[in-house]
């Protein structure tokens, strides 16, 4: 045999074996490690947390820092699926899909995928820390908290035409255009924007970890608002604010809105194992 053939057979067999070798081994692949990475740092971090107890600064940074760094890969999820096509329907809006990876009594996992247009109305987290990541596309996000009880409000009156209704003060917090990549957004049981609103601006999936998660039975319920401008009284006039701090009345919705359309599908990303 050739020498050159011979040192082709040596190398072919050496391959071989380093790719037998490769194969048999125990290590996940990157998207695996990506998805328990995160559920391993949930763990950790929402470990000793429950309604109202947010993490240590230093957990906030660790969870958000794995967030940070995840893509579309990393939960088996690419634009190109058919949960952020938009089917024209008569009248009815676009449905979001919600893709459930982990849930226990101290946090969840989950991912919503919205087509273009699709709207996730306003809502609030009670008694919870909740980090959303952007994982592609562009997502207008409006959020409020509820003012502080020491600010000064009254110089901000009700619109006429909803004078005996039970509406509640709050303080905006967010309005604004996110394109992925972005910082994880976080919010906290009473600041950061507890109650907010999504609308696809293109077709976007949205991560989202709860800690804890809602709960009827322990009254943590997901309620829905509408919301109206707020105006302040300046001398004989009233007027909407432009700039500095703004406001807007929000009123709860006793259902679900009608425009709000989800379903839930099976995660068929890289599974989470439970140490």
């Amino acid at each position: 045999m050739r020498v050159g053939e011979k040192l082709a057979e040596l190398a072919s067999s050496k391959t071989g074996k380093r790719k037998q070798k490769r194969s048999s081994s125990s290590e996940p692949p990157m998207p695996c490690r990506v998805v328990q990475r995160l559920f391993d740092t949930c763990m950790e971090v929402f470990a000793d947390c429950g309604p109202g107890v947010v993490p240590s600064p230093e957990n906030i940074h660790r969870l958000r820092s794995v967030l940070d760094n995840m893509k579309p890969a990393d939960v088996g999820l690419s634009p190109r699926q058919p949960y952020f096509k938009t089917v024209e329907s008569r009248g009815a809006p676009p449905t979001i899909t919600y893709l459930h990876l982990y849930e226990c009594p101290k946090f969840s996992i989950g991912i919503f995928c919205l087509p273009k247009s699709a709207v996730i109305p306003l809502h609030n987290h009670p008694g919870m820390t909740v980090f959303s990541k952007l994982l592609f596309g562009s997502m207008h996000i409006k959020s409020y908290d509820w003012i502080d009880s020491t600010e000064s409000t009254d110089e901000m009156i009700k619109p006429s035409h909803l004078e005996g209704r039970n509406l509640k003060l709050a303080k905006l917090k967010a309005d604004t255009v996110f394109t992925a990549p972005c910082e994880t957004s976080i919010l906290y049981p009473a600041a950061g924007g507890n109650m907010h609103c999504f609308t696809a601006v293109t077709a976007c999936a949205v991560l989202d970890v709860l800690g804890p998660p809602y709960n009827d039975s322990e009254k943590r319920h997901c309620t829905y608002y509408n919301d109206f401008p707020c105006t302040t009284v300046l001398g004989d006039s009233a007027s909407v604010p432009d700039e500095g701090e703004k406001y807007a009345w929000l009123e709860e919705r006793e259902k679900k809105p009608n425009n709000f359309s989800v379903v839930g599908a099976k995660y068929k990303g890289p599974r989470i194992v439970e140490r």
